[in-house]
């Protein structure tokens, strides 16, 4: 007999799917284009769908600076989304509503405490944000790139709601809920190990075959091996063959499309 929880989660998606399943025709006019997408098979697809139709029902996207967002500008995000989710399930999005489109980068100001106690405003300009309990916020230029014109570890959508997966244990610091039967203890020594070395790498002014936007703390280490463990999965496994093991394990799915 099914837990109760599950049962009511069961009926809950067959609700949704049966008011906002994707029509089949649009479906495929998105996601054929999607690179990250290549090399899932008809039932992942088919179960990615659902997930997307689920995504689309119960978080809001938004246009700002007066985009409009199209069904199939949804369809874009929230399908690269729920890939990291694929075999996760759709609670690991828990705890959040929005998603805002900017049309291009923006500019956002943070005030930042220095050394000796002083406030200082910064603003930076960027393609994406992810707030702990807030919305996602992306730039739809750098989408639509990413999106549709492969960038080998480069993927805003998948950068931005890593960290959403990332902060399900009440901070964005690199330490995810693993699932059960992972070990805590190697996936630390494991990410510190390879965290290191990377800011090593980029200490000495060495090239290094991950974006060195890694280096800049464990959150974003997490967020952007996250991207290459997608797009760039073969890079990921020759350089990192430990930190791409475990993110089979954390992610249940082996990225060698």
């Amino acid at each position: 007999m099914q837990p109760l929880a599950t049962a009511l989660q069961h009926w809950r998606m067959r609700r949704i799917l049966k008011r906002h399943l994707i029509p089949l025709s649009v479906w495929h006019k998105v996601t054929r284009r999607i690179a990250v997408l290549n090399g899932l098979d008809s039932v992942q697809m088919a179960h990615l769908r659902e997930m997307t139709a689920w995504f689309l029902d119960q978080k809001l996207i938004t246009g700002a600076q007066g985009l409009e967002v199209t069904l199939s500008m949804g369809i874009a995000v929230a399908s690269q989304a729920c890939l990291l989710i694929l075999n996760l399930g759709v609670d690991h999005f828990n705890g959040w509503v929005e998603v805002i489109l900017y049309p291009s980068a923006f500019r956002v100001s943070h005030a930042q405490m220095d050394t000796i106690g002083l406030i200082h405003n910064e603003s930076n300009v960027l393609s994406g944000e992810s707030w702990l309990r807030g919305p996602v916020i992306l730039s739809w230029d750098d989408v639509e790139r990413d999106t549709y014109h492969n960038q080998n570890g480069h993927n805003v959508v998948l950068h931005e709601f890593a960290h959403k997966l990332d902060g399900l244990n009440g901070a964005m610091n690199g330490m995810p809920p693993l699932r059960g039967g992972m070990s805590r203890k190697t996936w630390s020594a494991v990410m510190t190990n390879a965290y290191d070395a990377l800011c090593q790498q980029v200490a000495a002014g060495k090239s290094t075959h991950i974006n060195p936007y890694a280096a800049t703390n464990p959150a974003e280490f997490f967020a952007v091996f996250s991207e290459y463990f997608f797009s760039a999965p073969d890079t990921l496994k020759k350089h990192y063959p430990e930190v791409y093991e475990q993110f089979a394990l954390f992610y249940l799915q082996p990225a060698s499309r």
